[in-house]
């Protein structure tokens, strides 16, 4: 592998004197898609909330494209490349589709062709139908393409998704699993949380299996298939 474009090494993370993340190390290449798999409670989230500095590390090493950043503020570590796109999409409600995004478009940090607000009509064309509509209108599946398109206005190298097709209708999410292909061949990297086993399989190059705050295994897809145990013990499959 390519040298990581985020590394966490040994990453430990307590909620209050909850010790959540109990040694987590983790590598991303640049242009890969790595999929976190792991039950509810695994530390899934966390390692993503751990990335962004919403959660700060209490010890471990956090490195983005050659830069320390476990220490630094969540504005600071997304202004080096990484767009994060929560479980909760984290939308304005009261602004409209247009305002969100606008908001959101910064230029600058990415690689290849910037995102803009044409690009990203073309990428969810139902956002540009919907451009002047309240977040709030929105659908759920409307909702999480407005937030994935906000997350690239930032013009990130690297896009974290927490959960993306949750609650989403079969139809939404075989357009947003098209959209991240399109994404992946187009270079951006990848760091995927997601319960859907297929959707998360789909176009993950590397596939790590969380439990009890720690890594358990990292192997391809097709290993994972294999991997008859591990999917058992600590997925419930």
């Amino acid at each position: 592998m390519s040298a990581p474009i985020l590394r966490l090494e040994d990453v430990q993370a307590y909620y209050g004197e909850s010790h959540v993340l109990q040694g987590v190390s983790l590598a991303l290449a640049p242009g890969e898609v790595l999929s976190l798999l792991g039950r509810n409670g695994a530390g899934k989230t966390t390692t993503l909330k751990t990335v962004m500095g919403i959660l700060r590390a209490r010890d471990g090493s956090i490195k983005f494209a050659g830069t320390q950043i476990e220490k630094l503020a969540p504005y600071r570590i997304a202004r080096l490349g990484i767009g994060y796109v929560p479980e909760t999409r984290g939308i304005f409600q009261s602004l409209s589709v247009g305002e969100n995004l606008t908001l959101a478009a910064r230029s600058g940090i990415g690689r290849g062709t910037a995102w803009t607000l044409a690009r990203v009509f073309d990428l969810f064309p139902r956002l540009r139908e919907r451009r002047a509509s309240g977040g709030g209108k929105l659908s759920g599946g409307e909702q999480q393409m407005l937030a994935i398109a906000r997350a690239l206005l930032t013009n990130p190298r690297l896009l974290i998704l927490d959960e993306p097709t949750e609650g989403l209708a079969p139809v939404v999410v075989e357009e947003i699993e098209a959209v991240l292909g399109r994404l992946k061949a187009e270079g951006l990297s990848i760091l995927l949380v997601e319960q859907n086993l297929g959707f998360a399989l789909a176009f993950a190059d590397r596939v790590a299996v969380l439990g009890k705050g720690r890594v358990r295994w990292v192997g391809s897809p097709a290993e994972f298939e294999s991997a008859k145990e591990i999917r058992h013990r600590w997925l419930g499959l």
